[in-house]
């Protein structure tokens, strides 16, 4: 019998009839839904012999539902995905004039979803801009619910907007002051610059600051980090990164980098080590007589140029570390997992010239969105990029596809449904249908690796002279992933 997947003793417990919510999605969500649940189908339909089958169950958001019920996002939708725990979705429309800024954010705040799981890996023969795109495996753990994505924004001009500087010039004045135009006067005073110079002037209309804020909590931090450390341990991953611009916002991105290792040390001591106690750990064991004195100029360069008090915080660094020699030492700690940081921006350039480098990341919002579609584009684009939303804790999870809905390729059949294709493939693992699971990547291998492609890969690949390439339609491109399962 058809029945809701549950959380038991905190791990889900998944019927062999599971009863899966699914939003089909606007623009070209039909077609590559279409071909999709063909390939969920057929892979749990080979995997389990009958055993085992979904049951589907259409739930409304976006155009749809704002035609049928008109509502962007009706109350049964996230009721169904409540009830049922696990679902899929298709790309959404934001929609225009106010209220619900962004349908993908809604549905991630009202069910907690606090993990965003990208996955980037390259299926051999996916055209790439970079020589070795094998090199880029990892996953990317992006925090769903804080940060600049919490949806805290005052429009310029508006009255919420002056209450915001009013409070802060009465209560904060130092703070104030770094608001550039925060008040009429400034912007007065960059008109007289104006004047100055000679230029046109400016319309004295145009005035106003714009707020955001950025929360970015411990607990926040704290589910996010543990939730990718307990993922790379399970897969036996190398590395967990913590990506942050710790160095500009010591407050937010620089919390979230202490307290990501705070995590990794308080809950995870004897399997991980971090990057600056390997460092430790290892001097000590090329000399073995090596002092602590010795060992922190060694790990901190600067270590002459310090203060005595900033010397004594190092070298009570280096005796702390050195007291995990009994667990840690004589080489034990290069078989547990690496705990590391890395500022945003240089990450963004070591994904591509270093990709070996890296495991799991562990990452605010924004930054995560920024990284997890920069390695889209080095293993074949957002075209065929899977994601998840997770709460490990309550087993809720929707999988989607990452690209947007392109309404020009709506009802063609040309899409690539690569995206949702992986997307349903993290979701058959999640429930821990692995077998069907690896019956999906098989037959994408297959279907790619016979270079059957959509017209996006078809197009890049012609570029770079395979005369091969076999060009297909959407539904086709389903077809032949199912064909490959063999």
């Amino acid at each position: 019998m058809p029945a809701a997947i549950t959380m038991q003793s905190g791990r889900l417990s998944v019927p062999d009839q599971p009863i899966l919510p699914y939003i089909e999605g606007d623009g070209t969500g039909p077609d590559i839904w279409r071909a999709s649940v063909r390939v969920f189908d057929a892979a749990v339909e080979r995997a389990y012999k009958g055993k085992r089958r979904i049951t589907w169950r259409e739930v409304l958001a976006g155009e749809k539902a704002f035609n049928t019920l008109g509502s962007w996002l009706p109350d049964e939708t996230l009721a169904a995905f409540k009830e049922h725990l696990v679902g899929i979705k298709g790309p959404l429309t934001t929609p225009v004039g106010g209220g619900i800024r962004s349908l993908n954010v809604e549905l991630r705040q009202r069910l907690d979803l606090y993990v965003c799981l990208r996955p980037v890996r390259w299926f051999k023969g996916v055209p790439s801009p970079v020589k070795r795109p094998g090199d880029c495996d990892m996953v990317i753990f992006r925090e769903n619910t804080e940060d600049i994505y919490a949806g805290i924004e005052y429009a310029a001009g508006t009255e919420a907007s002056q209450e915001f500087l009013s409070f802060l010039e009465q209560n904060f004045p130092k703070e104030f002051k770094k608001v550039r135009f925060g008040s009429r006067d400034a912007a007065a005073a960059w008109d007289r610059q104006l004047e100055a110079t000679g230029m046109p002037a400016r319309k004295q209309d145009a005035f106003g600051v714009g707020i955001g804020i950025k929360p970015v909590s411990y607990l926040g931090t704290e589910r996010l980090v543990h939730s990718a450390i307990t993922f790379a341990l399970k897969e036996k991953r190398r590395s967990v990164t913590l990506v942050h611009k710790g160095n500009i916002m010591k407050f937010t991105e620089g919390a979230f980098k202490d307290w990501g290792y705070q995590v990794a040390t308080r809950f995870f001591r004897d399997r991980i080590v971090t990057e600056r106690e390997s460092w430790i750990l290892g001097n000590k064991e090329a000399n073995s007589d090596l002092s602590p004195e010795a060992n922190a100029k060694m790990i901190d360069p600067g270590y002459d140029m310090m203060t005595p008090d900033q010397r004594k915080k190092i070298v009570a660094e280096v005796e702390t570390v050195l007291k995990l020699w009994p667990t840690h030492g004589q080489g034990r700690w290069k078989q547990m997992l690496l705990i590391k940081d890395s500022i945003a921006d240089i990450t963004l350039q070591q994904v591509l010239t270093r990709p070996k480098d890296f495991g799991v990341i562990a990452t605010l919002n924004l930054n995560g969105d920024y990284l997890s579609d920069a390695l889209a584009a080095q293993v074949g684009g957002i075209g065929i990029a899977p994601g998840a939303n997770i709460n490990y804790v309550s087993g809720h999870a929707i999988f989607e596809a990452t690209h947007g809905t392109a309404p020009k390729y709506a009802n063609l059949d040309q899409v690539n449904p690569g995206s949702l294709i992986l997307s349903g493939e993290m979701m058959l693992r999640y429930m821990g249908w692995t077998e069907a699971a690896d019956l999906v990547i098989k037959g994408m291998e297959g279907a790619i690796g016979a270079k059957t492609v959509t017209y996006d890969f078809e197009r890049l690949m012609k570029a770079e002279g395979d005369t091969q390439v076999k060009k297909v339609k959407c539904s086709e491109f389903g077809g032949a992933v199912v064909q490959h399962m063999g």
